[in-house]
């Protein structure tokens, strides 16, 4: 047995913990944006952005996480997630088409230009 496999059998199960994890917290994201467009509630919320970047940082500090790597990590997570959610809240007008068209979506209350 060569003398990383244990090492890597163990990234493997976290590898697979943490997608499990992430495809759950998109799900949770999919489930926000359903009630922000049933309740008209704008896609983008700077106070919540602020607070989650705030408390990834904190935790990877803790964790002694390298911080560029931390807030990197976020920054893609929230870019996914609210590509996500503005497709669920307004389908045909997100972001991702905008990306496609080079128009950007005329919605400052969702983050866009």
């Amino acid at each position: 047995m060569n003398g990383l496999e244990p090492f890597r059998r163990r990234l493997d199960r976290l590898d697979e913990e943490i997608v499990r994890l992430l495809g759950e917290r998109f799900e949770i994201c999919r489930d926000v944006a359903r009630y922000k467009r049933a309740h008209e509630v704008p896609m983008m919320q700077p106070e919540r952005a602020a607070e989650v970047r705030a408390r990834y940082l904190a935790r990877g500090a803790e964790a002694d996480m390298p911080a560029a790597f931390t807030g990197e990590f976020f920054e893609l997570l929230l870019d996914a997630t609210c590509r996500m959610e503005d497709e669920i809240i307004a389908p045909g007008e997100s972001a991702v088409d905008a990306e496609v068209t080079g128009i950007p979506p005329a919605r400052p209350d969702r983050g866009g230009p």
